[in-house]
């Protein structure tokens, strides 16, 4: 890896860590030998907004390429810090580490660690693997940023610092889960009087009232804690009225207003139901997101691929 892309995942998480601005944006690996397409790759390439992208793992359980090969390929081909989801659903304990100790030798050097979507939502007979969830894999980053194996021995040589973010639900009908949610994470990936969580990155987010729930919530753990672990706020715009029923029914812990719902349903009935549901919810998603920048500066952009539309909400 190159000493500038080394000094961009540096500076990266130096913002993310911090009071700074970040923004981060999604990308799923398509399915076939080409992570991306070559224009999709030549878009984001010159497409300077975001700090970092993630690269997702196989989500909603759906067969997908390794996330780990596909972020590695992204950064090599991006120059950008990526961010790679890993989840406890496909692998064993010994796997993800290994996965994590050989990505860390090709520069990738950050992960996004679940527990995983349960794999009845996926389209393969797969089993699960489920050893444990996610806490046990922020153990695992822990152990491999002291430099240790899985037995408590010492590595031939200690990898480059692994930065660790989770992921929380933006929305609980007792908001006090969230909460207790947080410090169970923070707990999960504290060393002695330090803590190796970066970032919780949330759930998509649909009201300013979920994301002071978030706020206050990580604000009353970090106290509770000492720690200083910052919030990236999920960002999903809803362009569609089948995309809104889908979160409604199908996402726990995702709440999207009934009036969001209402809005798309009527455009839905339009018509011309694709153009109107369209600027009906990038209405909605822009007016939602400039309300959501006055009090937070740190979004993670969930698009399905599509940068164009995470433009049009940007800029």
């Amino acid at each position: 890896m190159s000493a500038t892309l080394d000094s961009k995942i540096t500076a990266a998480f130096s913002k993310l860590e911090s009071s700074g601005d970040f923004v981060s944006f999604e990308l799923t690996p398509l399915v076939g030998a080409q992570v991306l397409a070559q224009d999709t790759l030549d878009e984001l390439r010159d497409c300077t907004l975001f700090d970092s992208f993630v690269c997702t793992d196989s989500p909603l359980a759906r067969f997908k390429p390794s996330s780990v090969l596909s972020s590695i390929a992204l950064q090599n081909a991006l120059q950008t810090p990526l961010i790679c989801t890993l989840s406890m659903r496909d692998r064993n304990t010994t796997a993800l580490c290994g996965e994590i100790l050989g990505a860390n030798a090709f520069g990738l050097r950050a992960f996004l660690s679940l527990t995983g979507d349960p794999t009845k939502l996926g389209n393969t007979d797969s089993k699960a693997v489920f050893e444990d969830n996610s806490t046990r894999l922020n153990a695992i980053i822990n152990a491999l940023n002291a430099g240790l194996d899985l037995t408590g021995n010492t590595l031939k040589s200690t990898p480059k610092r692994i930065y660790n973010c989770n992921v929380i639900n933006s929305y609980a009908i007792n908001t006090k889960t969230i909460e207790s949610k947080m410090i169970k994470k923070i707990k999960s990936t504290k060393v002695d009087s330090s803590c190796a969580l970066s970032a919780f990155f949330s759930q998509p987010v649909y009201s300013i009232e979920s994301a002071h729930t978030l706020l206050d919530s990580l604000e009353s753990a970090n106290r509770t804690l000492g720690t200083k672990v910052s919030l990236v706020l999920g960002f999903f715009p809803v362009v569609s009225y089948k995309s809104a029923v889908f979160l409604r029914d199908k996402m726990p812990g995702v709440f999207i207003p009934e009036s969001w719902i209402l809005r798309l349903e009527k455009a839905h009935k339009s018509h011309d139901p694709k153009a109107e549901e369209q600027k009906v919810g990038l209405d909605l998603s822009r007016e939602l997101f400039y309300s959501l920048r006055k009090i937070h500066n740190k979004f993670h952009f969930m698009t399905n691929n599509n940068l164009p539309l995470a433009r049009q909400i940007l800029l």
